[in-house]
């Protein structure tokens, strides 16, 4: 089952009037990216899907922003979990599902509604009760901390 969700994007139009530039629906397996601003201060000029784009972890090392919706299938009993860091700052919400979150000292789990801010440490992300979780993110550049990135 896939998660999706409606994505307005608003920006100038011709007549250079704050309109709706994309109104479309973002749904699939794994990370959905529903925008992408590569640069910092990001620029709103222009009027290209900055969201059309193939999601990459390239993207953890650009100067810009990422938001993004994931959706997480249910975990096997024999799935080994994608243990990672990233040098971004996330702002999480759980939208859908139950989610643990392990790091290194331990595990929580998460309901929707509940928020986390990520700041580049250790973690994985699972979904629980063997039903698929959808939660969604803005991810924002970090100086590392211990290690650094892995992606």
């Amino acid at each position: 089952m896939t998660h999706a969700v409606r994505r307005l994007v608003t920006g100038l139009d011709e007549q250079g009037r704050s309109a709706v530039l994309f109104d479309d629906s973002k749904s699939g397996d794994g990370p959905q990216l529903l925008w992408h601003s590569p640069v910092n201060p990001a620029d709103n000029a222009g009027r290209e899907d900055a969201g059309a784009i193939a999601f990459s972890g390239e993207m953890f090392r650009s100067p810009g922003s990422m938001f993004m919706l994931f959706e997480l299938p249910p975990a096997g009993p024999d799935d080994a979990p994608f243990i990672h860091t990233t040098n971004t700052i996330d702002y999480i919400v759980v939208l859908k599902g139950r989610i643990e979150l392990s790091l290194e000292a331990g595990s929580v789990e998460l309901d929707p509604g509940d928020c986390v801010i990520q700041r580049g440490t250790v973690h994985s992300w699972r979904a629980l009760d063997g039903k698929p979780a959808v939660s969604v993110g803005v991810l924002l550049p970090a100086h590392p901390v211990g290690a650094g990135a892995t992606i």
